[in-house]
């Protein structure tokens, strides 16, 4: 076998596509299992998109396409976070590529050098740091409180900027995934104050931008100055479900989308144009469909979260934003004798031969996550109410504990979580 780079052997990945892969494979083997550990919609594409799609695909519209992204995509994506967020931008200040994700490396290998100290608000999505580590750039990871609502400080980047060797970079994720924190526009607005007249540069993850169910979706961007500092990032999996079309933008500065497009250039090539049409159709017409959508996912997450909240031992703050529910679960951990991430594989693995809840345990987001889960809503309500009324039974059956650590040392609780 060739030796791997030291990269690659070194980087960590999504824990929310391992645990998938394990509870396809469980299902497959004919136990059920309640899927709530993938950031996913359980909705159709939205119908204009999809209609669309078929038709470009239908009209050959399969070829290559710019490197930035098809015109018309771009106009219709600056027209949308100019008239919903007030965003000053134009279709110059608008690159494509396929979803948000991307877009993290995209930042990292446009304006980062290697050393460079990159904070990250923690708990955090998972490929921020592997994204910071690819182009040698440091992250610097600053908790975020419960108390505080999961918000971002903007002492914590003064304070950064006073007491890292080589501040360079700040990674802001609003609304946050996976705690449901959302920044106010208070809060960006002396987030800004600090950036303003410093070289930072701040990656605006902004995927959940329409599921903001406390307030409304503030960008940082929309603020005076912002565009000389910042990038943020937008997809199409959430807000138009369309997940597996894998479609997304990013907004910035024409310069610096220039030089992403020099990166996609010289990767990937481009973004297929049947998908962008789609994206465009669903930016231009299915506003309606996707605040139908939204709505049932305030009504799921706030049914998740009020069920939950019932359980002993299970303490929630209750999500300002995004489709997850992020419980503490300490008190169980401790009870248990399990990590967070142990109690969510005995879910899924241990805790019944025939049923099973597939969801994340908070370390799979950084340390800062250790005594918490992550539930996403990505399941119609009945299922939802299935795994509410399965939690009680899993953590009261001390024997299937038992064994399952005897099968699974390692996530025996060895500190508190």
């Amino acid at each position: 076998m060739p030796r791997l780079s030291t990269l690659v052997r070194e980087l960590s990945v999504e824990t929310a596509f391992t645990v998938l892969a394990l509870a396809r494979v469980l299902k497959a083997k004919g136990k059920e299992v309640v899927e709530l550990e993938i950031g996913d919609s359980p909705f159709p594409s939205t119908p204009q998109a999809k209609a669309a799609g078929i038709r470009a695909i239908e009209e050959d519209r399969t070829g290559y396409g710019p490197s930035l992204g098809l015109p018309e995509l771009r106009t219709a994506a600056a027209k949308a976070v100019r008239e919903e967020f007030g965003l000053d931008v134009g279709p110059e200040h608008i690159v494509v590529a396929s979803g948000a994700k991307p877009f993290e490396q995209y930042f990292a290998e446009a304006l980062l050098e290697p050393g460079d100290g990159v904070l990250v608000f923690s708990p955090h999505f998972p490929t921020y740091v592997p994204n910071l580590q690819r182009r040698g750039a440091r992250a610097v990871l600053e908790p975020l409180r419960a108390e505080e609502g999961f918000r971002p400080r903007a002492a914590a980047i003064a304070r950064f900027l006073a007491e890292d060797p080589k501040p360079r970079g700040v990674f802001l994720n609003s609304p946050h995934n996976p705690t449901g924190g959302v920044a106010t526009r208070e809060d960006l607005e002396a987030i800004a104050d600090v950036v303003r007249g410093t070289d930072l540069v701040v990656f605006s993850d902004e995927p959940y931008c329409h599921m903001v169910w406390a307030g409304r979706h503030e960008s940082l961007l929309a603020l005076p100055g912002m565009l000389d500092h910042a990038v943020a990032a937008y997809t199409f999996s959430k807000s138009y479900s369309m997940s597996g079309w894998r479609v997304g933008f990013a907004v910035a500065h024409p310069e610096v989308v220039e030089a992403i497009g020099k990166l996609i250039n010289t990767s990937v090539s481009c973004s297929p144009p049947f998908v962008q049409i789609a994206a465009a159709a669903a930016l231009g017409h299915d506003q309606a469909t996707r605040d139908e959508y939204m709505a049932r996912f305030r009504r799921k997450v706030e049914r998740l979260a009020a069920g939950l909240a019932r359980i002993e031992g299970i303490r929630v703050v209750p999500p300002a934003g995004t489709f997850y529910v992020f419980p503490d679960v300490r008190a169980i951990c401790q009870r248990l004798g399990l990590t967070s991430h142990g109690l969510a594989l005995y879910l899924l693995e241990g805790a019944d031969d025939d049923f099973g809840i597939a969801c994340l345990g908070g370390e799979c987001f950084g340390d800062a996550g250790r005594g918490f889960l992550r539930f996403s809503c990505a399941e119609p309500d009945e299922r939802i109410d299935q795994a509410l009324a399965f939690l009680p039974e899993a953590l009261s059956r001390p024997q299937r504990v038992r064994q399952f650590l005897e099968r699974y040392p390692q996530y025996a609780l060895r500190e508190s979580p």
